[in-house]
């Protein structure tokens, strides 16, 4: 973990190791509220948002994040104009939380996305990002986390999300191209920060998500 922490820093990404889940949200909030006072803004004026994440969700971040901010949901709209607006207007939160598809030893982030508003986010949005990661996802090398995220990431969550596509009917990608259901449309490796410590990773010693 500390070479990885060490991997992270080069690339000018603050890492932080924590034990368990419980201890992952503990750390969320405390990143958020260093921000906030260094903003001097009160709670409710801190608008936090995120990305789709089984991770967020078996933390339990998103709850505590509804509970003392102004929390965006981008998930929330009732028809798909509205979604959209609502993911747009999450590229302006003051942080956005998130979870990685895989890491590797060398300090990379991979992640493959449909819609493109958690890699939009990542990549040139808010002016910080958390993202929270368990420990399954650490692979050794760009080859092994992309096999991760085909093989294990991509096919739970089409599953998840009810898609029809190759992977969530036998599990293996099909490099398919199919409206409303191909979520496989963005793939992106985050190598730099060039806003240091823009991006916060906590590494979690429990496997979570996908």
């Amino acid at each position: 973990m500390n070479k990885i922490i060490e991997s992270f820093k080069k690339a000018q990404i603050e890492a932080f190791f924590v034990e368990t889940k419980q201890d992952a949200k503990e750390k969320v909030i405390e990143i958020i509220e260093k921000r906030r006072i260094a903003l001097g803004r009160a709670e409710k004026e801190m608008q936090i948002s995120w990305g789709g994440s089984v991770t967020l969700d078996e933390t339990g971040i998103r709850d505590a994040v509804r509970e003392k901010y102004n929390a965006l949901n981008p998930y929330a709209g009732k028809t798909p104009e509205e979604q959209t607006r609502l993911k747009r207007q999450a590229l302006l939160s003051d942080v956005f939380l998130m979870s990685t598809n895989a890491i590797t030893e060398n300090g990379e982030l991979v992640n493959i996305d449909g819609n493109g508003n958690r890699l939009g986010a990542l990549i040139c949005g808010p002016d910080m990002v958390i993202i929270v990661v368990g420990k399954n996802k650490i692979t050794k090398n760009l080859a092994e986390a992309h096999k991760r995220v085909k093989q294990i990431a991509c096919v739970k969550n089409a599953r998840r999300l009810n898609r029809a596509t190759p992977c969530a009917q036998n599990g293996a990608c099909g490099n398919c191209y199919i409206a409303g259901n191909t979520i496989c449309a963005h793939t992106v490796v985050t190598r730099f920060s060039t806003i240091p410590d823009r991006i916060k990773l906590i590494l979690v010693n429990e496997e979570l998500g996908y």
